[in-house]
């Protein structure tokens, strides 16, 4: 221990470094539940390359695992620290670089909160599409080692759709730059997309090129009710089927309705057993939820509700980014999954998912980014119960074995980390899993990159 601070000391200034056991404690683990999470030896928070290559390198003369970390906002035990490790917090790396008009590029480092970046793009009549329910709090070093998605997935795709060209730093201290900050490139293989949605095992991001749309025409919601889950899904099918290009497509079912009404008095209807909204940002959006409200109504909607105007529309989708956080309200503990079905199993999933909470006896609420049918089953418990809390691990287990049943993803957004790397093998297969760590081996010899997550 006394060397691996002499060490950091010799490169990085006193207020980088945080000794305190009770303070490093904090920074242990990220929001994920029935996660494993070590006491880190220090915390570090660099605010240059130089001092990030300094840290690897010190590392790496003593052979001390490294956890990079952002906010720490995600669902998978990603960013859990091991014991004795150097937690690599990159907050403090938090500046705009850079935003071009004519190139539609913004130059970022890790630290940029999602949110700051998208309103900073949005002063130059430019916008920046993944918008992750967290965004007010996520930073895009996190976006980009989760490959995080949003509300907006359904049009513009997710985090690595954006990523253009990466710097960075590698185990033993080098600095790497892929990609590139033209519209078009092809050289060589594409280590950028290697490294979105790495979960920090390859490399530590220290800078993105990232690709930016014109700003759209502000959107219009649609709220439909719908006596069934089976309901809602055949009309997100008939939507999608008839060719719609909504910019948002996301379901509620009764039990996150609900809880986003006690906690926030949102007036949402309770009655429904499961709320769709849809949006355009189209130069008529009117005519789009037209169509739409159309179809919701000949799958069954009861009843259909365009919003009037921007503000109502952003009071829509203020619900929906809450639902995770009211759920969290309902016990004292959660497990939020993050299985992602093709469109047309979307139904099948979440009449599976009741199947299950019936079968275990728990409160499983879930949404959805129903365009794309990514779900999020949150499965919600109460901790100090330990046969309940064993009920709600096997749940979450049998919703992630239902999904790759329908043809699914165990994660859509979140990532692997530590709680679903056990499945990561079923998922992949041997020959896939062989090929990851040949990969793994080769950027991190040593293995002392986030040691224990994703493999």
């Amino acid at each position: 221990m006394d060397d691996l601070l002499e060490l950091l000391r010799a490169g990085l200034p006193a207020e980088a470094l945080i000794t305190d056991p009770d303070i490093t404690a904090s920074y242990a683990n990220d929001m994920a539940s029935f996660c494993e999470a070590g006491a880190p030896a220090v915390v570090t928070l660099p605010r240059t390359v130089e001092q990030v290559q300094h840290i690897m390198r010190t590392a790496t003369a003593l052979r001390v695992p490294v956890v990079p970390q952002g906010a720490r906002t995600g669902l998978s035990g990603a960013a859990n620290a091991s014991d004795g490790c150097i937690v690599l917090s990159l907050v403090k790396m938090d500046r705009i670089l850079e935003i071009s008009p004519v190139d539609r590029i913004a130059v970022v480092e890790p630290g940029v909160i999602n949110a700051v970046l998208s309103r900073a793009v949005n002063e130059h009549g430019l916008y920046y599409p993944p918008d992750p329910s967290s965004w007010e709090m996520c930073t895009i070093g996190g976006n980009i080692g989760t490959a995080s998605g949003g509300l907006c997935c359904v049009k513009y795709g997710v985090t690595a759709e954006y990523v253009l060209g990466l710097d960075v730093v590698l185990a033993d201290g080098r600095l790497l730059t892929t990609g590139r900050r033209t519209a078009k490139g092809v050289a060589g293989y594409d280590l950028t997309r290697l490294f979105v949605g790495s979960e920090g095992s390859l490399g530590i991001v220290v800078k993105a090129v990232l690709a930016l749309k014109p700003q759209p025409p502000q959107q219009l919601v649609l709220a439909a009710e719908f006596p069934s889950a089976a309901s809602a899904c055949d009309a997100v099918c008939r939507i999608m089927e008839r060719g719609h290009t909504p910019s948002l497509l996301e379901l509620m079912d009764r039990t996150t309705v609900q809880a986003v009404n006690k906690m926030a008095n949102m007036g949402l209807p309770e009655s429904t057993e499961a709320l769709l909204l849809a949006a355009f940002d189209t130069p008529d959006p009117s005519a789009d939820l037209a169509a739409v409200a159309g179809l919701c109504t000949a799958a069954g909607a009861t009843e259909v509700v365009p919003a009037e105007d921007a503000a109502e529309s952003e009071m829509l989708l203020q619900a929906r980014r809450m639902s995770l956080t009211a759920l969290e309200t309902v016990k004292s503990a959660t497990m939020i999954d993050d299985v992602c079905v093709p469109r047309s199993q979307l139904g099948a999933m979440l009449e599976g998912t009741a199947a299950v909470a019936e079968k275990y006896d728990l409160t499983i609420g879930v949404c959805a980014h129903a365009g794309d049918g990514n779900t999020h089953p949150v499965v919600c418990f109460d901790h100090t119960d330990a046969d309940e809390s064993r009920r709600a691990r096997e749940s979450f287990d049998e919703i992630m074995a239902l999904g790759l049943a329908l043809g699914g993803t165990i994660t859509g957004e979140h990532g692997v980390g530590v709680l679903k790397k056990e499945w990561l093998a079923r998922e992949l297969g041997e020959v896939s899993v062989e090929l990851h760590r040949g990969i793994k081996q080769a950027f991190d010899p040593l293995g002392l990159l986030n040691p224990g997550k994703v493999f």
